[in-house]
């Protein structure tokens, strides 16, 4: 874990700040509605919103977590009246939450989707840990380089993790269409794809969010870029996919219930 760069301005330190409030509040929100929801949707359905939660509960815990380092490492402070100077505390700032927070909760993500499909055993069985191991080895490869100052490096281990990567996203943007069209009514079926391509568009701003600082970028610009533009991929990629999952399960579940779909 590397030191913070001197030299932030207000406007650089009060975008992160503001960037993992807002990570807060999206999460924590999100865990209270998701868990609330979870008597309108039927039996089949509860594993998944429930594991819905789970994700974002373990992403406000880590939001919280963040934040506070990110507040412990600076003083903030106007002298007579001016501008406010930002200086470093000297406390680290610990960024690796991510990493751990990514470990846990981006298996979890895929297993959902996976659940709220409602697939056949074996193919969700087999599918939910092809799918788990790989976005785990995702994660496990991108934090040795993210850790790295060393461009060589950084390139190596990000070249690394898109292997597994690569194998999620074209599992999700193709492998997974037959699925899709199998959904019990059309409502559905548009969600689920629309989950699908909202995984894949929110984790493609992860690998670009993680070369900000191979391409050039240094210094205070380049934290504030890396943590603003992670946030933001976590809130669309957990709170927003969320909200998919749970409109899948109540629409699946209003079809069910109907009678034009026999429960498995």
């Amino acid at each position: 874990m590397a030191p913070l760069p001197d030299g932030f301005s207000y406007a650089e330190w009060n975008a992160t700040y503001n960037a993992l409030s807002f990570g807060i509040a999206a999460m924590g929100s999100a865990t209270i509605f998701f868990w609330l929801q979870l008597p309108n949707v039927t039996k089949s359905y509860r594993t998944a919103l429930t594991i819905t939660g789970i994700v974002t509960l373990i992403a406000t815990y880590h939001y919280i977590r963040i934040f506070n380092s990110w507040s412990e490492a600076f003083t903030v402070a106007s002298k007579d009246g001016g501008d406010y100077a930002v200086q470093l505390t000297g406390a680290p700032f610990n960024d690796g939450y991510r990493y751990v927070d990514w470990l846990l909760t981006v298996p979890l993500l895929l297993i959902e989707l996976i659940l709220v499909m409602k697939l056949p055993r074996e193919e969700t069985v087999s599918l939910s840990w092809k799918l788990g191991l790989a976005s785990a080895l995702m994660v496990a490869l991108g934090y040795p380089g993210e850790i790295q100052e060393d461009l060589a490096v950084r390139w190596f281990w990000w070249c690394l993790s898109m292997i597994p990567f690569c194998y999620v996203v074209f599992t999700l943007a193709v492998g997974l269409n037959e699925a899709t069209s199998k959904q019990p009514s059309p409502a559905a079926a548009s969600l689920a794809s629309a989950a699908r391509y909202l995984t894949v568009l929110s984790w493609c701003t992860y690998p670009f969010v993680y070369m900000v600082k191979s391409v050039g970028l240094a210094g205070p610009a380049a934290t504030m870029y890396e943590q603003v533009g992670y946030s933001l991929a976590d809130v669309l990629a957990k709170a927003v996919f969320g909200v998919l999952i749970w409109a899948i399960a109540a629409e699946k579940s209003a079809v069910e219930e109907s009678g034009k779909l026999l429960p498995i």
